[in-house]
């Protein structure tokens, strides 16, 4: 066994790598997602760059089974259970703070409607020390009804269960004696030991909710492979940016909620180091959607908590701004303007140019007839495109706009490349991040092709397209680190704080972690953990997480007045201003656990093939330009634009007054507009 692969399950392709241990060379390819049977796209893919799974030492994929769940709507029927008098608690959620004066919000729909909440005696204080002793009978009362009524999954969430889990921990045990192991139980503490009943409760639900379909997913890739030889576990990305195993995954099946598009995150911080570049702007460009990321400092850029679909989630997670642009999104008419996007023409029919009966036309239509695409040698050759459909298909809304085919094309790809930009001005712009000061690293299907008008639009100067970029996410998991995330509720003002205590509980916090990651399997030398504590101003409702050095620094005596200077600054770079003067109190520890595995070498580019370039007419700001179309393998030195340029799994243009090169790691480095 040699061979560590990755795979990234999107909604058009099924991305493959793998990285040969013995010679460090590194195969990409790809093949259609299979959305009936997500196996064969992923098997499909597989045979393409090994002979059987029995050669493998190593698998990760990214799966989006969760979040396509939740998007649809089509998850697992869920009993909630709260305390008395709390059954309302996931009803009332949050209050509309951040869009005040939006006349047309809506609270997002509950998943669990009040009819499926049922209330429990049993009451603990804040401190966690019993008040009511948990009524028992009303537990096994609710397991009957989830039997009787057809429930997939149970969710639990009682109040204070972060201080003291006792109730939770024997509500569990009765659920689960009750139901069997055909009904998902889920305890709220098991999901997110923190502070906040309705975020809490709403971690909790989402698990439930999307739990069931996960673990059949993975329970039937396991078999799956297994049946095939498969002799390594399967691995599986966190939305936190780690890998875990599936039987792990099974359990915490949150966690995968954001499988998917976090590999190419991580691809980026391994570019990041490999580049030695501290800051990057990643931007996952495929056929359905357009995911934007950051990498901080040679970091994911993570945060303790997030928003999904409007739902609150207590779990670290990658800043992901997801939008849906891509290569399949469809072009129309709207009251007489032109939209493009959300809606995608997906893999089934796909775009016009595919031939698979698709007639809209789409962002990868309209990349066609500006003769941006090599038709006969589309994915690596993988797929031949009609460029006849594609034109009939950008002519009919030209007529339809009273447009010119061709200025229409350019237009499609212009709202699609603003619509982007705009996606990274959310993550950047808006939070006191300046772009201009970031490299673009982009990948996916389509993002080679966007990259450097993104660039422009946002006044970056510098461009980074990684080798196998249509396959860079799953290239991503695999220079990921098995992740680990452990939180204590630590409620202290500063005046009350005990270093030594402090330090005691983060040095039980590491122990449990190294448990962890031996669990998984790493080897003691390769464990690794980091902490970190959120802290706030005394009469603050929300936090800033502030990394520790390590386990031991609370018992220093120097450690108060160094922290909240590191939380001022935090602070300042947060919100722009700080108070230094005013006392700070802490509200959460945090200990993350990684486990490193041997790093694949950069995917350096092969000898070229002698496949001689040729050139085609290429439209660019409305004018004809004479383009080479050269095979990525062959560029040697410096290259001026314009050019397109193909390879295995995407399709790089670099528009006229640009600047390209490969570097020694195989990055091709696009000056915009010839800026250093």
């Amino acid at each position: 066994m040699s061979y560590r692969v990755a795979m990234d399950i999107g909604g058009t392709f099924t991305d493959v790598v793998c990285y040969d241990e013995r010679t460090g060379a590194v195969v990409a390819s790809k093949a259609p997602t299979t959305p009936g049977d997500l196996a064969e796209g992923v098997f499909a893919a597989l045979a393409r760059v090994v002979d059987s799974p029995e050669d493998i030492s190593f698998f990760v994929h990214g799966t989006t089974q969760g979040l396509n769940a939740l998007l649809e709507r089509k998850g697992a029927r869920v009993l909630l259970l709260a305390n008395e008098g709390g059954r309302d608690v996931y009803q009332i959620a949050r209050g509309n703070r951040d869009r005040m004066f939006d006349l047309r919000y809506r609270k997002p729909t509950p998943l669990v409607p009040r009819q499926d909440v049922m209330e429990i005696g049993g009451r603990l204080d804040w401190r966690g020390q019993e008040l009511t002793p948990l009524d028992e009978d009303a537990v096994r009362q609710a397991a009957r009804r989830a039997r009787e009524e057809g429930f997939d999954a149970v969710a639990v969430c009682l109040l204070f269960a972060y201080a003291n889990p006792d109730h939770e921990i024997r509500a569990g045990r009765i659920l689960r004696a009750e139901l069997g192991e055909e009904v998902l139980v889920v305890l709220s503490h098991e999901v997110a030991r923190e502070w906040r009943e309705y975020e809490r409760t709403s971690s909790a639900v989402l698990e439930a909710y999307t739990g069931p379909v996960v673990r059949r997913y993975l329970a039937r890739i396991e078999q799956r492979f297994a049946e095939r030889g498969l002799g390594v576990p399967v691995h599986v990305m966190q939305s936190s940016g780690g890998l875990v195993n599936a039987g792990y995954a099974m359990r915490r099946p949150l966690q995968t909620l954001l499988s998917g598009p976090v590999g190419g995150t991580m691809g980026g911080v391994a570019a990041a180091r490999l580049l030695q570049r501290d800051n990057a702007i990643c931007v996952d460009m495929g056929g359905t959607s357009f995911d934007v990321s950051l990498v901080v400092n040679g970091r994911p850029d993570v945060s303790a908590e997030a928003r999904i679909e409007g739902y609150p989630v207590l779990m670290p997670v990658v800043n992901l701004h997801t939008i849906g642009a891509g290569g399949g999104s469809i072009a129309y008419s709207e009251a007489g303007a032109l939209r493009v996007g959300p809606e995608s023409a997906g893999a089934v029919p796909g775009p016009a140019c595919y031939g698979r009966g698709g007639e809209q036309a789409t962002v990868t239509d309209a990349n066609v007839v500006l003769g941006r695409v090599d038709p006969a040698w589309f994915a690596g050759g993988l797929m031949s495109l009609d460029t006849e459909a594609a034109g009939a298909a950008i002519a009919t809304l030209a007529e339809e706009l009273e447009l010119d085919p061709l200025q229409l094309a350019e237009g499609i790809c212009d709202v699609a490349n603003a619509k982007m930009a705009q996606a990274i001005r959310t993550l950047t712009v808006e939070h006191g991040v300046e772009p201009r000061e970031f490299a673009l690293v982009a990948f996916g299907g389509a993002g080679a092709m966007h990259a450097v008008f993104i660039a422009r639009e946002l006044g970056i100067s510098e461009v980074v397209i990684p080798r196998f970029p249509g396959a860079f996410s799953a290239w991503g998991m695999l220079e990921a680190d098995v992740r680990r995330d452990l939180s204590h509720p630590y409620f202290r003002p500063q005046d009350a704080l005990q270093g030594h205590d402090m330090a005691a509980r983060l040095e039980t916090l590491q122990e449990q972690a190294l448990q962890a990651l031996a669990g998984q399997g790493v080897p003691e030398d390769r464990r690794r953990v980091e902490h970190a504590v959120d802290m706030r101003y005394e009469g603050q409702d929300y936090t800033l997480t502030i990394p520790l050095r390590d386990a031991g620094e609370p018992a220093e005596p120097e450690f108060l007045a160094g922290i909240a200077a590191r939380y001022a600054e935090a602070h300042t770079g947060r919100y722009g201003h700080a108070t230094p003067e005013a006392p700070v109190e802490f509200v959460m520890l945090r200990s993350t656990g990684f486990g490193s595995f041997p790093r694949t070498a950069a995917a350096r580019v092969a000898e070229t093939d002698g496949v001689a370039p040729a050139v085609r007419d290429v439209i660019f700001d409305g004018e004809v330009h004479r383009t080479p179309v050269l095979r990525r393998d062959g560029l040697e030195g410096e290259l001026a634009g314009p050019a397109i340029m193909v390879e295995e799994t995407a399709t790089t243009v670099i528009p006229p007054g640009c600047l390209a090169s490969v570097d020694d790691n195989g990055f091709l480095i696009v000056k915009v507009d010839g800026r250093q």
